[in-house]
Formats: structure tokens, C-alpha cells, sequence
């Protein structure tokens, strides 16, 4: 890291995605980048599609290899295929599948500050409050072990098998989306297409028939162990 730009105003305390794109925009066109890199999670996936259409370019999501400068790698048809995907656009705005990718090595440096290029806070959008989970286990990206629950499970309080589970192990607790749209557990435990993506050492999922939304989010994952009574489901 060379730079770091810093943004100090009280219209970005809460990470809205209607002032940051904005703020990015005037970033990029300050210092000429061409490229913008981001995490394939939850915040860039609102951020980042508003920033394309700032700077009227194409957003390339969820890259897993990158080819050159210009062309990258992603998957489409929830994993089943990759697209190579070049792009002529002067700036390419991109979100990339971390799981993809080793962790770069961390050194210690020192790395110049200036200030953000001014940009617009105004918006009709307005944060309210936020409610956040809390947990003594790791966070599902971070997590080494994953214990994840199907509708399989029946109810919700079937998961708190997972949860002792996952105590003993050390490792987090995720869901299909069945289980979060039958309403078992909340919706930031979701993996897969449409949730979380992750690729823990060690996956078990119990009671997922492994749609291919789900399989979309964890199929990186180095082991994977399913329990299902039904020995043709797609999880096998």
C-alpha cells in the first residue's frame, strides 16, 4: 500500500451506499485510477454497482482469477460454468470472490495519507439504527469450521445442536436459505449464491439437499461433510 485516502464527515459514519459511491467516484477521477477493487460482500454489493453507473462503466462481479489487466475470470450459472470476461471500459470496477484468492503476506510499512476529494453527502436516503448480531463464535467468512443447518433441521430450535457443535469445535453456524425463509434462524447466517460465500478447512452441513445456490457459496470449502438421509441429494 502507497496511499491511503482519508474521508473524514459525519455523512459517512454509517456506510451508506448513496454517499460512499459519490465519494469513490470523486476519488477515481481525482487521482486517474483504473481500477477499483472490492470484496464480492454485502456493503461493495451495494456500493459498487451505484459507482459503475457514476462513472458509466460496467461492473464485473465476483472475479475468481485474473487474466490480465483487462480480463478477468467469474462464475456464472451459480458455479457450474466460468466466463472470461474482458473489459475496454478506461475504468474497471470490480468485486472479487476472497475465498478465490490467497491471503497476501502482511509486513509492516508506512503508507502516505492525503485527504478524499470533495464529493456530494446529499441524499434522500437516511439511516434510522442498526441492529447487530452478537456472537462468541467466529464470523462466518473468517471461520475455519462451518456447521450449517438445512430445513432438514424441521424448526429452529433444532439448530441449537449445531450451535453445541460448534462451541465444541470452535467453528461458526451458517444456514440454507430454506432454513432462513422457513424462518429457523436470521438471514446473515445464510450461505450460498445469494448469502455468504465462504471456504472453511472443514463444512458440515446437516439436513441441505445442496441446491445449487447453496453448493454456489461453499463449494470451496477443503473438506465437506453432509448428513441427509436421502442418498441422492445433489450435496453428495
Amino acid at each position: 500500500i502507497e496511499k491511503v485516502i482519508v474521508a473524514k464527515h459525519e455523512a459517512y459514519a454509517h456506510g451508506l451506499a448513496e454517499t460512499l459511491a459519490p465519494l469513490i467516484k470523486a476519488a477515481v477521477e481525482a487521482g486517474k485510477f483504473t481500477h477499483v477493487v472490492a470484496p464480492h460482500s454485502s456493503v461493495p454489493r451495494s456500493v459498487i454497482p451505484r459507482l459503475a453507473a457514476l462513472l458509466d462503466v460496467s461492473p464485473i462481479s465476483d472475479i475468481t482469477a485474473v487474466e490480465s489487466e483487462n480480463t478477468f475470470r467469474r462464475p456464472i450459472y451459480a458455479g457450474n460454468a466460468i466466463a472470461t470476461v474482458e473489459s475496454s471500459d478506461p475504468v474497471k470496477v470490480i468485486t472479487v470472490r476472497s475465498t478465490a484468492f490467497e491471503a497476501a503476506p502482511t509486513s509492516g510499512g508506512k503508507a502516505a495519507t492525503e485527504p478524499a476529494a470533495s464529493a456530494s453527502t446529499e441524499t434522500s436516503t437516511k439511516w434510522l439504527s442498526e441492529e447487530i448480531a452478537k456472537s462468541d463464535r467466529p464470523e462466518l467468512g473468517a471461520a475455519s469450521v462451518i456447521i450449517s443447518g438445512g430445513r432438514g433441521l424441521k424448526n429452529g430450535e433444532n439448530f441449537k445442536i449445531l450451535y453445541d457443535l460448534a462451541d465444541k469445535l470452535g467453528g461458526a453456524v451458517g444456514a440454507s436459505r430454506a432454513a432462513v425463509d422457513a424462518g429457523y434462524v436470521a438471514n446473515d447466517m445464510q450461505i450460498g449464491q445469494t448469502g455468504k460465500i465462504v471456504a472453511p478447512a472443514l463444512y458440515i452441513a446437516v439436513g441441505i439437499s445442496g441446491a445449487i445456490q447453496h453448493l454456489a457459496g461453499m463449494k470451496d470449502s477443503k473438506t465437506i461433510v453432509a448428513i441427509n438421509k436421502d442418498p441422492e441429494a445433489p450435496i453428495f
